[in-house]
């Protein structure tokens, strides 16, 4: 009896040391935010509203998180915008998300070195979007499009009256944000593979389920020639919004 008490202590000892070592996190810090001071200032905080034990290593031990320069951007400072990468554990998102959260920002900007700087939102420098150039005809696009399309979609005026109701327009279709991608994957999109092959990607249809309408078969050469004639379309005009009162 006495051995087994033994034993049960010991477990018990074990489950809270494992525990413990579970219970904290490990995160790599470059030597110029330790020297700074703001990691003893910002670490501490993070643990006093979550209960979440966090324990500082120098930058290169291994570490469930790091700050560096890849990963997600959270505050700027020292000359440069440090960012943080972790690897998925659920209380390591936690203090990522409270690094991006108003508290956790004013929580980092609240912080001043002897000199008086400190540390901010991260600036994110605007992306210049890039113009994407289609390489086919639009003429011959617009050919294909009234020849392969044009039994369900209104093309443009030439086939207005001859699209069905219940299909979009090209002109419609424009306005969409991923209108590219749509038009691109458009046969990977219900209801086309039932009846559309492009040459060398769709798989031959089943024997025995064969298309319910007359097929549409295309090359990826005609598919470019759409994409190049439906990126010169002009947008429908569908008004201005609505407005509730």
């Amino acid at each position: 009896m006495k051995k087994l008490i033994q034993s049960i202590l010991v477990a018990m000892v074990c489950a809270r040391a494992v525990t413990a070592e579970e219970a904290e996190l490990k995160l790599a810090v470059p030597g110029a935010l330790e020297d700074a001071g703001f990691m003893q200032f910002l670490v501490p905080r993070f643990s006093l509203k979550t209960s979440i034990r966090i324990a500082r290593v120098p930058e290169g031990d291994v570490a469930q998180m790091k700050f560096g320069t890849s990963g997600t951007p959270v505050f700027e400072g020292l000359g440069q915008i440090w960012h943080l990468t972790h690897d998925g554990d659920a209380r390591a998102q936690r203090f990522e998300d409270w690094l991006l959260s108003d508290i956790g920002l004013r929580t980092i900007e609240s912080f001043a070195m002897a000199d008086g700087s400190g540390f901010t939102t991260p600036s994110v420098e605007a992306e210049v979007a890039e113009e994407t150039v289609f390489l086919g005809d639009p003429q011959l696009g617009e050919t294909i499009s009234l020849q392969k399309c044009g039994r369900c979609h209104v093309i443009n005026d030439s086939n207005r009256m001859k699209g069905m109701g219940s299909t979009p327009s090209f002109a419609l279709m424009r306005t969409f944000e991923d209108w590219e991608t749509r038009f691109a994957t458009f046969h990977e999109l219900k209801p086309h593979p039932s009846f559309t092959q492009i040459e060398g990607v769709s798989e031959a249809f089943d024997p025995a389920r064969p298309p319910p309408i007359v097929p549409v078969t295309m090359t990826l050469g005609d598919l470019d020639a759409i994409l190049a004639y439906v990126a010169g379309i002009e947008p429908a005009d569908l008004g201005a919004p609505l407005q509730f009162q």
